[in-house]
């Protein structure tokens, strides 16, 4: 991976990380760089599913791929808030 896909990783993981905490419901007690790792799990997760079902590359927006990736990153998320929910009371 180059230098510029590293990063262009990090900005869309950030992006779909703040989009999947903001789909699921209530405050979610995790850092942001948990947040940060979540996204880009849940894009490179999401786009492998895209290229997985064949609609991985559309013309225009990739709508399937992204709400796939903002899906994983929302799971992602509600995993973690509610584990670290747990063991921090």
């Amino acid at each position: 991976m180059e230098v510029q896909g590293f990063f262009t990783a990090i900005i869309i993981g950030l992006i779909i990380g703040a989009l999947g905490r903001l789909v699921v419901p209530g405050k979610q007690k995790i850092s942001i760089l948990l947040t940060l790792a979540i996204g880009v799990v849940a894009a490179i997760l999401g786009t492998l599913l895209a290229g997985a079902l064949g609609v991985d590359d559309t013309p225009g927006i990739d709508w399937i791929e992204l709400f796939l990736q903002v899906g994983f990153a929302a799971v992602g998320v509600a995993l973690l808030a509610g584990t670290y929910g747990r063991r921090r009371h």
